[in-house]
């Protein structure tokens, strides 16, 4: 007894473990994902936590270019202007590839819907406002279309989502290039506004007529029912892990700064709407330990996180982008 009470106080008299947090902030698109990383590393690295505010991507650069955390996060890659109010040198690291889909609630209709390029941008421009648009039912023949009013949900958030989808209407559409153009916040011509996918999918979900957009995951995980799109090749693909895949290998040479987009991708395959997401990192970190934290984690996502993605309706980096990648990460202290 008295050998217990006296390993007791020794045990009692050891210092706590020092603990050491990571501060990050930015997309929600991939934050299912990162919030499953940042746990695993955190069960193997006990002192180690990383704290991730899924506040957006736009949220994400202005914290980042503050020097308020510690890494970014974004679902668009960062303009040279961005890039040039950063002092130092801040690195794009690609982690996964997602899917933005088209997302839809209405009551009566149990078929899976098909929308062309044009039907999404003109619904998105306020030129379709009926779910009996004739345009709608082009796209989907044999489907009755209920006489109801089309509910638009668009992010009201600064969103790397956002600059997927206006980046691809961009590309698809001339009026939507020239009347509203592609970034993480534009102004919608038309529509409600709600705050992260999680809002946009919560919205969806909700209100019968509702159309809008979110990355795959929060489709699946709410229930949310959510359509194919033709892709540049005239397929009609419905997101998958293999349709962002095949979009990525679109990128035949991936730029030095990863900065790259694959919306609109060539190829049967492809799925129009899919996009690699990044970490927003210093290549010199404020705290030379916490920048030999992010090095260490870098490659763990590399060697272990990237087998988690597909559980989450994510696709890994492919196996070409993931050696450059290794290589980038050399440049972090």
């Amino acid at each position: 007894m008295i050998r217990r009470i006296a390993l007791l106080c020794v045990l009692l008299a050891l210092p706590a473990l020092a603990q050491t947090t990571l501060n990050g902030a930015g997309a929600t698109f991939p934050n299912p994902m990162y919030q499953k990383w940042f746990s695993e590393y955190h069960k193997a690295h006990p002192d180690i936590q990383f704290n991730y505010q899924s506040i957006g991507s736009g949220g994400g650069i202005r914290q980042v270019l503050a020097g308020t955390v510690d890494f970014g996060a974004s679902d668009g890659p960062m303009s040279d202007e961005q890039l040039a109010q950063y002092h130092g040198k801040l690195l794009h690291i690609p982690t996964v590839l997602g899917a933005v889909v088209p997302a839809y609630n209405v009551a009566g209709v149990t078929q899976e819907l098909r929308f062309a390029p044009t039907t999404i941008a003109n619904l998105c421009l306020g030129k379709i406002t009926n779910w009996n648009d004739k345009a709608i039912a082009k796209d989907n023949p044999g489907v009755k279309f209920p006489d109801k009013t089309i509910i638009l949900v668009h992010r009201s958030d600064g969103s790397g989502t956002n600059y997927i989808f206006t980046d691809y209407l961009s590309k698809v559409s001339p009026e939507w290039k020239d009347q509203v153009g592609k970034g993480t916040s534009v102004k919608w011509p038309v529509g409600l506004g709600a705050k992260g996918n999680e809002g946009v999918a919560g919205m969806i979900r909700q209100m019968d007529g509702a159309f809008g957009y979110v990355e795959l995951i929060y489709a699946v995980q709410n229930n949310i029912p959510y359509g194919s799109v033709q892709n540049a090749a005239g397929a009609w693909v419905k997101a998958s892990l293999e349709g962002a895949t095949a979009a990525a290998a679109s990128v035949k040479t991936m730029p030095a700064d990863f900065r790259v987009s694959i919306t609109n991708a060539p190829g049967k395959d492809a799925y129009p709407i899919s996009s690699f997401t990044w970490f927003l990192i210093p290549a010199e970190s404020k705290d030379a330990a916490k920048g030999k934290i992010l090095v260490d984690f870098l490659n763990w996502m590399l060697d272990n996180g990237e087998k988690m993605t597909n559980d989450l309706a994510y696709a890994p980096l492919p196996d070409n982008v993931a050696a450059k990648v290794r290589d980038a990460i050399k440049q972090v202290r």
